[in-house]
């Protein structure tokens, strides 16, 4: 099985240290390198292409908004789960525009830490429903910028239904149950979907729907809601 390669970044090395002995107790992950300012962080991306870096927001020399654009300039596929003290809006949008697939705040458990890595790493998103929904307002446009079907000129109508789902908070299993699919050809949708959207994540990718007006906000609610 192989491993989920991860860059910590956070300018408190206790915190480094005691995250990485947490992390390292798991099977599947293996921390593979620290850093402890936002110029180092990207020079470590570049060098290592870690599949997650786990970003704290501020850091010394280059803050975790501008450290985590650098790093999805550089490689789009790599994850970046931001863990962060701050839970103002400003700095979640910030993140989230800069290309982070989740949002999770320091005060998490390190199961849930454990979680958000692994789901990151899988192309999942990570917000809190509460984030979730400020977030969705906030970057879609009103009335949508483009018609949806301007989605198939890129993607085919099963990823568009792929990516509806996606975007109502479905996970994988979920979704294959929804269209009667297999897991692994959901994962492979979602792929195919990342690469031609050059994003990373689902959060991404949604946002990013959510800007070109190929998904509305009705399209991001659960039943029920």
């Amino acid at each position: 099985m192989s491993k989920i390669r991860i860059l910590l970044a956070d300018d408190h090395a206790v915190v480094r240290q005691g995250t990485r002995q947490l992390l390292e107790r798991e099977a599947d992950l293996e921390v593979v390198a620290e850093a402890g300012d936002g110029i180092e962080a990207v020079q470590l991306a570049r060098a290592q292409a870690p599949d997650v870096v786990v970003m704290d927001i501020a850091m010394p020399r280059l803050n975790g908004i501008e450290a985590t654009r650098q790093i999805k300039a550089i490689h789009p596929r790599i994850s970046i789960l931001a863990l962060s003290a701050y839970d103002d809006d400003q700095y979640i949008f910030a993140l989230l525009e800069a290309g982070a697939a989740g949002y999770l705040l320091k005060n998490v458990s390190a199961d849930e830490l454990i979680r958000a890595i692994r789901a990151v790493a899988a192309g999942e998103a990570v917000l809190h429903p509460a984030i979730a929904r400020r977030v969705i307002h906030r970057f879609a446009p009103s009335p949508p910028a483009q018609p949806a079907a301007d989605a198939l000129d890129q993607l085919t109508e099963r990823e568009l239904e792929v990516l509806q789902l996606a975007a109502r908070g479905l996970r994988n299993q979920e979704i294959a149950l929804e269209l009667s699919l297999s897991v692994r050809t959901v994962q492979t949708h979602l792929s195919n979907i990342f690469s031609k959207m050059r994003v990373g994540s689902r959060t991404e990718a949604v946002l990013e729907a959510l800007r070109r007006g190929w998904i509305a906000l009705p399209d991001t609610l659960a039943r029920g809601d």
